[in-house]
């Protein structure tokens, strides 16, 4: 019984990986930015900078490496950003995403 419950308890299993990954957004400068979800053609991060929607940016990440991308929305807490389709773009969002879920809990 004991086992089932701690099966059920998808809480833990959910949040040992779903600790946001710290990157640079590098836009004029560079600045702090945690990557809250990450696709094949987009990226969501949470950051205090604000460049121009429109304008180039690069997005570094600790393990999945540098990725140019284009920013598309502002909001009070981030960015969204774009990247070009293609074989780099996969493998970068699959090296983050894998970076983050095998990262051990602390």
């Amino acid at each position: 019984m004991g086992a089932l419950r701690s099966f059920e308890s998808r809480s833990a299993m959910a949040s040992r990986w779903r600790r946001r990954r710290m990157c640079v957004l590098i836009a004029d400068t560079a600045s702090p930015a945690a990557l809250r979800t990450i696709s094949a053609t987009t990226a969501l991060l949470e950051t205090n900078a604000q460049p121009p929607v429109g304008s180039r940016v690069e997005l570094r990440h600790p393990e999945a490496g540098a990725i140019g991308a284009e920013v598309r929305a502002l909001s009070d807490d981030g960015v969204t950003i774009a990247f070009d389709y293609g074989e780099h773009s996969v493998a970068f969002a699959l090296a983050a995403i894998a970076a983050d879920m095998s990262r051990p809990a602390s």
